[in-house]
């Protein structure tokens, strides 16, 4: 490459020169950023512009195969990078020096709790003010440029403050591969003035990307498998439980195999659902203690051996610390741990490597399946509604259980929609998410923005509580702009419903806001949206027609309006327990 001219190869081995940008005819730091973007699978950035971060963004823009997406603000922007992880493998988003660093950590803090590989970049102050005692704007008015920094470091694994452009290189390459093995998101800080500048280090294209493969110690993975089929051989009636550290170690194919193998009946956990095929013979259902599905927690409390494979054990995923299980019956997988009841943990063993060995070495044992399918009584009578009769919850599901195939997936809002929505069944390749971890009301809206832009080839139907909807509702402007088909079902219940069940107060009551009108006004005549109030079945069944008919290629929003105290019986159920969890009196001293 030389004075800006570039060569593209033609059949026969000739070469054609052509114009570079004027931002790609020199090696910038800029430029490497964005190509490493490039490189590790992310083509949208989501942004909010600030003068610390604008030249950087000029650069992502001269990238090709880079598209940059404007939020209306930065918590949106790192719940759409969180949401973009989710569908991707790794997201990404850009904001300015801590006014913007701040309001987009509590999406950080999620996607490090949900074990997401995010990409966080922040435009930092020029590199000449460092060490000066000057005091900038958008700081908190001490000269000293840390506290943004401090920040992050609790809630990334990896911090990269790029404020020399001889280390730049080393220092963003890192971030990035720390992020994608650790699988958690990632903290990088650019002086505002460093992104145009060439430096040789930047001088040619950067060598490939490459992660080395992280190997099992060949001998701890042998023993941890004899001991784990020793342990599992003699039990009389196994499950196997799917957790969410699954996807963070990249074993779900391998879990399936292990499924294939043993002929254990599987159930996920509730912040596991969408990790394994639920079409598959041996799937049971959702393990959530005293809420599991149907029939499925009696056939993994009452089984001799379990074995939970990626699992968070919180007060949530615990039901208020009520599960059933005992450690001396469990085998843990953890993604380099492997604990077997109360004999050895051996640690320097993954995942994906001990599940394709373990599958190798079990018997098959269908007893605990056949229990289960013995058990086990079909969906009862139908739901059915009166003529214009106000509707229903349960209703209101059996239709969006109706909606789901292979092109679409499922994002669940922190709420009552965790407990309905874990009661669908979902289709092969149809996807599901929600922030059972973290649980930060709002997620859900820049999620559906990331995930959308991530998965262009699936109809994303989000299920969104009103209290959740007025945190963040701006961004459904993004989605019209970006030309999204996502369908919303805003569910208006007039409150913080969830919290209702938990701890009730006049608190948990909101403003009644006219959210169609709100989403109307947001569309302004501008892209592709539609949007309608549902207040029976008849009306659903005729707004659904539409939406996947002629508005099938528009943004939906459709506002149902529901009883406040019509919730699910599984809501009711672990709202008290959560709440006795909640409410212990501190242990005498």
């Amino acid at each position: 490459m030389e004075n800006g001219i570039g060569a593209v190869s033609q059949p026969g081995g000739t070469s054609v020169p052509v114009p570079l940008h004027p931002l790609e005819s020199a090696g910038t730091l800029g430029r490497h950023l964005a190509r490493r973007l490039v490189e590790v699978g992310v083509r949208d950035v989501f942004s909010v512009p600030g003068d610390f971060n604008l030249t950087l963004l000029d650069h992502l823009i001269a990238e090709p195969e880079l598209n940059l997406v404007g939020c209306c603000n930065e918590l949106n922007a790192g719940y759409a990078a969180d949401g973009y992880a989710r569908a991707k493998g790794i997201g990404a988003c850009v904001v300015t020096f801590t006014v913007g660093g701040l309001s987009v950590i509590n999406a950080i803090a999620g996607a490090y709790s949900e074990n997401l590989p995010l990409i966080c970049i922040v435009g930092g102050p020029n590199s000449n003010d460092y060490g000066t005692n000057r005091i900038l704007h958008h700081t908190i008015g001490l000269p000293d440029f840390s506290q943004e920094l401090c920040c992050f470091q609790t809630v990334t694994c990896y911090q990269a403050v790029v404020n020399h452009l001889e280390d730049a290189h080393e220092l963003i390459d890192t971030a990035i591969s720390t992020a994608l093995k650790e699988s958690k998101p990632v903290y990088i800080s650019v002086s505002c003035n460093l992104p145009g500048i060439p430096h040789p280090t930047f001088a040619r294209d950067p060598v490939p990307f490459f992660l080395a493969p992280r190997l099992s110690n060949q001998i701890g993975l042998e023993a941890a498998v004899e001991a784990t089929a020793e342990f599992l051989n003699k039990a009389v009636k196994p499950v196997l439980v799917a957790g969410p550290k699954l996807r963070a170690a990249k074993a779900q194919k391998a879990f399936v195999e292990l499924a294939d193998a043993c002929g254990y009946p599987v159930a996920v956990m509730p912040s596991g659902k969408g990790l394994f095929p639920e079409h598959h013979p041996h799937f049971i259902g959702t393990y959530w203690g005293a809420v599991s599905t149907a029939f499925c927690g009696e056939i993994v409390e009452s089984a001799d051996a379990y074995v939970f494979v990626g699992p968070i054990f919180n007060d949530y995923s615990s039901v208020g610390y009520s599960l059933l299980i005992k450690k001396e019956k469990a085998v843990i997988v953890q993604p380099n741990r492997v604990t077997i009841g109360d004999g050895p943990s051996l640690g320097w063993v993954f995942m994906a490597d001990f599940l394709t060995a373990l599958a190798r070495k079990l018997k098959k044992n269908s007893t605990a399946l056949e229990n289960y399918c013995r058990i086990y009584v079909p969906p009862g009578v139908p739901l059915k509604s009166e003529i214009n009769e106000p509707l229903r919850v349960n209703i209101l599901f059996k239709h969006i259980q109706n909606m789901l195939s292979g092109e679409t997936a499922v994002i669940a809002e922190t709420g009552d929609s965790w407990f309905n929505c874990q009661k669908l069944r979902l289709p092969e390749n149809c996807g599901y998410e929600f922030q059972m971890q973290y649980g930060s009301i709002g997620w859900s809206v820049g999620a559906t923005l990331g995930y959308a832009q991530a998965a262009k080839e699936k109809r994303v139907i989000a299920c969104i509580g009103d209290g959740s909807f007025q945190v963040t509702a701006q961004d459904i402007s993004t989605m019209i702009r970006c030309g999204q088909r996502s369908i919303i079902f805003l569910i208006n219940n007039a409150g913080y419903t969830i919290e209702v069940e938990i701890h009730d107060g006049p608190y948990n009551v909101i403003k009644n806001w006219n959210y169609t009108g709100l989403v109307d006004a947001i569309h302004n005549d501008e892209g592709k949206c539609w949007t309608t109030k549902v207040r029976t079945e008849e009306e659903l069944v005729e707004a659904i027609a539409t939406v996947m008919g002629a508005q099938k290629d528009s943004l939906c929003f459709l506002e149902v309006q529901v009883h406040k105290d019509d919730t699910s019986k599984e809501l009711l159920e672990w709202g008290s327990r959560v709440a006795a969890a909640n409410s212990r009196p501190p242990n005498p001293q």
